[in-house]
């Protein structure tokens, strides 16, 4: 948002936040990269409320302050223990002389210079801003600064090549041609988006291995049916073995008691023969 002189300095006199003054992104890979940097953050830090993030907003650090070399703001900033609002910009003045804590400057070919010299110098010097990012979207030239007494330092890569954060509790680091934030355990953080995905990919997961255990359940289910089905007809086989077995029995005892009597009958007629005096075996 465009604004004049005058309407810097009335808001100054009535105590308010000037307007931001910050031109248009450079390209739509800028503005992504930088809406990836903002949503990112502000969804890791959901639950948090003490903390203020800064697109493309101009930073106010004089009260005279209105040469249009000086009201470029940071790309991405950071500020730390302050109430979590929308603001129209960043008026030092207003906010308890407080100044970024991270800077994050998204280079071009009309920026990348003064964003390493002219920029750094004033975040190092002015702000003293304790960690000062730039990163290029098109070449993905990335390097980081932290203060050192007084003076900014390279911040040293991990071997991952990611960039450690203080400020953020996290590392900066190149991934698919974009600059993202990862865990001090080297996990990506996540977007919004990316987390709804995660959580969809879990609940599917899930899903599939409720899916597995029913069908695994259902399996066993059937083979203990197959399996007393199959205790059922050996039961029936051997109750019918059983029951041939007791006619066979059965049988058995009829001819032996047949047997008996033929025995008998055949004692007693021996018996009336060798009455009448005759000899059964000269039979």
């Amino acid at each position: 948002m465009s604004q004049t002189a005058e309407d810097f300095y009335l808001a100054f006199a009535q105590g308010r936040e000037p307007d931001s003054d910050e031109p248009e992104m450079e390209s739509s890979l800028h503005y992504d990269q930088l809406a990836l940097l903002v949503s990112t953050l502000e969804w890791h830090w959901r639950d948090r409320d003490d903390f203020f993030i800064g697109a493309n907003l101009s930073v106010y650090f004089r009260r005279d302050q209105f040469a249009p070399r000086e009201l470029r703001g940071p790309d991405f900033f950071l500020v730390r223990g302050v109430e979590r609002r929308p603001r129209r910009s960043w008026t030092v003045w207003l906010e308890q002389g407080r100044y970024p804590d991270l800077i994050i400057e998204l280079l071009s070919d009309e920026t990348a210079r003064t964003d390493r010299t002219a920029k750094k110098s004033l975040y190092q010097d002015v702000f003293r801003t304790p960690e000062y990012f730039w990163f290029s979207p098109d070449t993905h030239d990335l390097a980081g600064f932290h203060l050192v007494d007084a003076r900014y330092q390279p911040i040293a890569a991990d071997p991952a090549g990611r960039l450690p954060s203080a400020m953020l509790g996290l590392r900066l680091g190149v991934q698919e041609g974009l600059l993202r934030f990862f865990t001090p355990d080297g996990a990506l953080v996540p977007t919004l988006a990316e987390s709804v995905a995660q959580e969809q990919a879990r609940a599917a997961q899930q899903w599939a291995r409720a899916e597995q255990e029913r069908v695994q359940v259902e399996r066993e289910r059937m083979r203990a049916d197959q399996e007393r089905m199959r205790a059922d007809q050996e039961q029936v086989r051997a109750d019918q073995e059983q029951v041939r077995a007791n006619q066979e029995q059965v049988r058995a005892d009829q001819e032996h008691a047949q047997a008996a009597q033929a025995r008998a009958r055949a004692d007693q007629l021996a018996a009336r023969l060798t009455a009448l005096g005759i000899d059964p075996e000269a039979l």
